[in-house]
């Protein structure tokens, strides 16, 4: 692979011969996070050849691209996307939904342009150059280990912030659509977890990037696992506990909480620092009150559950900042893995990179069993609150501590979450909102 990338379409003349298609076909994407304000123009950040575009094509281009719209805050810079473009004279039957049109003036002109990682070629030419670090333009790849020649891929159309190729059942290749400059906690957490001998992660063996952003990793793919909410939904319908299974994913959770604060620092929270956490969670119940009515009369109960935990002065750490049934998979073993440490993609990196109270993640997943639960009809309360609790038994048995003994912190983090969801359901998916509006209301009743 050359050293530099192939520039010969200028820059100035690519982009604004791709834009028309850009406006069109952005926003329709799943992990296009500025849907709902207008695209009013492109910046371009890097573009680089991976496959020549000259002649009948196939060939690959690597865009980086900053999406200008309204309403972003004062000094934010627009988002960056990561696009991966296949351009061809002619695109075969076989490619046409991934046709993003054509391109009518420019260097150029007259081509086909589509979605890469739809074609098997370019996107075997992406793992090809993760097995052979090394850099291309601004594009810079690197391997943990040899990997195998010649592993077929195909795309996943279950992402929805990312895109993910598996390789010959093999391997899992995540691409970050949105980046941000900074190490991508996806890559940052599981090498860390790795190298601290904890197995509850897959550890990533590849991957590549441009300046300080983490563009994509290649980790294995656990084809014999399946994920933790289809298992607890599979349980429900089938009228089958599912404590046994919660248990032991408590204690898989509080084990790679124990080996993040080994591998990485930590630190106690300052009592000023809770007091600003439960004053940012106060200021988003009152937004969301603003959205959604239906909070209103639950305010006053709910606030005190903030104020409640802004007093605390416990410990600090990474942890895996969107913790839910859907980011683990359950082996034919029976054991446990956590994925997906990206955290919430809404959130700004230097956020979900920050250390916070391991009860968060605790809060994540305890919400996650409510909505489980919610799927069955009748509603099965008791089921959730059975999971609920032998989830934190389990972690207690690992951890040493029981994330219940700090009630007030976790019972926060768990209102907090439950006013996202509110929101969120309720410009969503209208029919769920009583999944949320009934955690306010057990939350919001005093103890």
């Amino acid at each position: 692979m050359p050293e530099t990338a192939s520039t010969t379409r200028a820059p100035d003349a690519l982009l604004p011969s791709l834009a028309p298609l850009l406006h069109e076909w952005l926003p329709r994407q799943r992990w296009f996070a500025g849907k709902g304000r207008r695209v009013t123009g492109f910046t371009l950040d890097a573009a680089t050849e991976l496959l020549p575009l000259d002649g009948a094509g196939p060939g690959l281009l690597h865009l980086l691209v900053r999406v200008e719209q309204p309403g972003r805050p004062a000094g934010t810079p627009a988002d960056c996307y990561q696009l991966l473009l296949g351009v061809r004279t002619q695109l075969p039957p076989r490619l046409a939904p991934a046709l993003i049109g054509r391109i009518r003036q420019g260097p150029l002109a007259g081509r086909a342009v589509y979605e890469g990682l739809r074609d098997p070629r370019l996107a075997g030419l992406l793992y090809e150059r993760l097995r052979t670090p090394g850099r291309t333009g601004p594009l810079r790849f690197h391997a943990t280990t040899a990997l195998p020649a010649a592993l077929a891929p195909r795309m996943l159309d279950a992402e929805q912030s990312n895109s993910s190729l598996v390789y010959g059942d093999s391997f899992i290749l995540k691409i970050f659509r949105r980046v941000s400059p900074g190490a991508n906690p996806d890559l940052e957490l599981p090498l860390a977890l790795s190298q601290a001998g904890c197995e509850r992660v897959p550890a990533p063996v590849a991957w590549f990037e441009s300046g300080a952003s983490t563009l994509g990793v290649l980790q294995p793919y656990l084809r014999d696992s399946r994920d933790g909410w289809r298992l607890a939904l599979d349980a429900l319908a089938d009228g089958r506990e599912f404590t046994t299974e919660a248990r032991a994913l408590g204690r898989a959770t509080a084990e790679v909480h124990l080996a993040l604060a080994e591998a990485l620092p930590t630190r106690r929270l300052r009592k000023a620092e809770a007091e600003e956490v439960a004053d940012a969670m106060d200021r988003r119940l009152h937004a969301a009150a603003q959205a959604v009515p239906a909070l209103l009369p639950y305010v006053p109960g709910l606030r005190a559950v903030f104020a409640a935990a802004g007093g605390g002065t416990g410990a600090l750490q990474r942890i895996h900042g969107d913790l839910h049934l859907g980011q683990t998979l359950r082996g034919s073993d029976g054991a446990w893995a956590v994925i997906d440490f990206e955290g919430e993609p809404a959130k700004p990196l230097d956020e979900r990179r920050s250390p916070q109270p391991t009860v968060r993640d605790v809060a994540g997943m305890l919400r996650s069993f409510d909505y489980a639960a919610r799927t069955h009809r009748p509603w099965n309360a008791d089921w959730a609150a059975r999971c609920r609790a032998a989830y934190c038994t389990g972690y207690a048995e690992a951890a040493g501590t029981d994330p219940r003994a700090d009630p007030a912190l976790l019972r926060a983090y768990e209102t907090d979450k439950a006013v996202y969801e509110v929101v969120y359901e309720a410009r969503h998916r209208p029919d769920w909102l009583p999944v949320p509006m009934s955690a306010i209301h057990r939350l919001s009743t005093p103890l």
